[in-house]
């Protein structure tokens, strides 16, 4: 299960980001539990959305479900996911296999079961506490970058998410952040987004309200549903369980590791 949940390539890559253990100089205490089987039992709350506690199957990883989440907290604290994501952008990156000839922006919506940081009366569920889930990915679909709100509207998040585009390698040359060419739906459509990008030197399709039909994706914008769908594969995030927005965030950052490391090994 544990070799399963977390491949060879994968655990490699996670070493190289992972902080080291805490020493104990008094000695003694129980023995620390290892990091992949920590890792593997993380992974599969997120894949399946079982709960910590009750419902982890800890025979099959060793660590208990309190370990398993406490760990959690540790690794999310200093940014692990954050970091793994990167990583494993920079793997497809230096192989040429991102195409940032044209990105999507797009967002997905879910019902928050409790209140806590980055949730809000959701508009467009009977005024029900949610967050929301913004993404904007690469020509092919693959997540570059991800922001996690609450009642935030989807013109607001357009700059920080792009600017949240970290400096990811290249085949040749330096290292690049920014697409040639950005695709978004009418929810973007505001005057002042298409000169903000016009000013950071980027390409912008946005449809317009009350011109373009909103059942067409159109050629290009139909690969962010495929991610959206690729994203609920990580059932943790069907509803908001966590409190701290921070756990949220970091489930959101699995998901898409998970999703980049799947191209990774084709």
């Amino acid at each position: 299960m544990v070799e399963r949940l977390v491949p060879d390539e994968l655990w490699e890559l996670f070493q190289r980001v992972v902080p080291e253990a805490p020493s104990r100089p008094q000695g003694g205490g129980r023995r620390r539990r290892g990091d992949r089987e920590v890792l593997a039992a993380i992974v599969f709350v997120a894949t399946s959305g079982c709960t910590w506690q009750q419902q982890l199957p800890s025979a099959s990883f060793g660590p208990s479900g309190g370990t398993a989440h406490r760990r959690f907290a540790e690794w999310t604290k200093v940014r692990v996911w954050a970091k793994l994501h990167r990583l494993v952008l920079d793997e497809l990156g230096a192989r040429g296999e991102l195409d940032w000839s044209r990105c999507a922006i797009d967002s997905v919506n879910m019902r928050a079961l409790k209140e806590g940081g980055l949730t809000g009366p959701n508009p467009v569920d009977r005024g029900k506490y949610g967050s929301k889930i913004h993404l904007i990915m690469e020509r092919t679909g693959l997540p570059l970058s991800g922001i996690s709100g609450a009642n935030l509207h989807d013109s607001q998040a357009l700059t920080p998410l792009e600017k949240g585009i970290p400096p990811i390698r290249s085949r040749r040359g330096r290292r690049r952040r920014r697409p040639g060419k950005l695709h978004a739906d009418k929810g973007y459509d505001y005057d002042h987004l298409p000169h903000w990008l016009r000013g950071r030197g980027i390409r912008h399709r946005i449809a317009r309200k009350g011109i373009e039909s909103s059942t067409r994706l159109g050629r290009h914008r139909w690969t962010i549903e495929r991610t959206m769908a690729w994203l609920a594969g990580c059932r943790r995030l069907h509803r908001r369980y966590e409190r701290k927005a921070e756990n949220f965030l970091a489930f959101t950052s699995i998901a898409c590791t998970l999703i980049c490391y799947r191209r990774l090994t084709k």
